[in-house]
């Protein structure tokens, strides 16, 4: 049987009274940390810090693949990929995270900066990022990236 439970609580409530337990015929089904739904990982606190690192680690790999076949391909060409295997990615369900600590959205500003400097061919410490971002790839930084999809939604 493949069946997966979370109990979402405050920290307070699953410390003091625990996690519970599912019996199911001879089967039994413990309660998880996380879930993933719809490709979403939700933790048992509601927080998306699981996620969000998921999420990175994922483009972070992306980015390494291509930047070592980035000398082969033209700035269109790698913006396009960096869309389709990067932005995509940070976009995907992004809404969920209105409200959510800097800590948490700072993962993925880190993402997308990485991803201009990949198209763009800087170093990590050259100055002029934020202009790149906004005035030549028109980019959103992702609290404003999290706000426009909640907007558009409502």
């Amino acid at each position: 049987m493949k069946s997966e439970v979370i109990w979402i609580s405050s920290r307070h409530t699953v410390s003091t009274r625990g996690r519970p337990v599912i019996q199911i015929g001879k089967d039994t089904i413990s309660a998880t940390n996380k879930a993933r739904l719809l490709g979403v990982l939700i933790s048992t606190y509601l927080t998306f810090d699981q996620h969000v690192t998921s999420v990175s680690g994922q483009c972070f790999y992306q980015l390494r693949q291509l930047r070592s076949v980035h000398q082969s391909l033209d700035t269109e060409s790698t913006t396009t990929l960096i869309r389709a295997f990067v932005s995509s990615r940070v976009d995907y369900c992004c809404s969920l995270l209105i409200g959510s600590p800097r800590s948490v959205t700072d993962k993925l500003q880190c993402v997308l900066n990485a991803a201009a400097r990949v198209i763009t061919n800087t170093k990590k410490y050259e100055s002029g990022l934020s202009r790149i971002l906004h005035h030549d790839l028109y980019w959103l930084d992702v609290t404003e990236r999290i706000q426009f999809r909640v907007a558009v939604t409502v």
